[in-house]
């Protein structure tokens, strides 16, 4: 078993988001993150979601952060999850993003209450659009500008 190692939250966000990554991402994610900023971020993101760290399974290497939004459907057990990653530069390009939205969809696929799982991807994010299709989401036939999103119907 991999040791445990403490990871400071701001300082991952802060090596994380660099310009290269947050080009894919909200204007307001773009720019230096400061440690300042980035705990800011991180207090943002805990406000409207669930943010998971992401680490590697043979070293515990922090790799990335996953965002999920839940946003509650018409009927009871109708809820939308809305999903974000990102990935550390060191780690990409291996495959790490399709084995981390691969194991959402499986946890997904045993919470009763999820009916769809929802990403966007920006028009420039090219992989991002290969993991999300890989892992069975379907472009929407209706994009907004500048981007598309993906959903994953786990209900049929």
């Amino acid at each position: 078993m991999a040791a445990r190692h403490r990871i400071d939250l701001a300082a991952l966000v802060t090596a994380a988001l660099t310009e290269t990554i947050t080009a894919a991402l909200p204007p307001d994610w773009h720019g230096d993150f400061t440690l300042d900023r980035a705990q800011r971020w991180i207090a943002e993101r805990d406000a409207e979601s669930a943010t998971l760290l992401a680490v590697e399974r043979d070293t515990n290497d922090a790799i990335g952060l996953v965002i999920l939004i839940e946003v509650a459907g018409e009927r009871p057990l109708n809820t939308d999850v809305r999903v974000g990653y990102i990935i550390v530069e060191s780690a990409a390009g291996r495959g790490l993003a399709s084995e981390l939205v691969e194991g959402l969809v499986a946890w997904a696929r045993t919470q009763a209450s999820i009916r769809t799982i929802s990403a966007g991807a920006t028009e420039d994010n090219s992989a991002s659009a290969r993991v999300l299709t890989k892992n069975g989401f379907i472009a929407t036939p209706e994009p907004p500008a500048g981007a598309t999103i993906y959903v994953l119907r786990l209900d049929g």
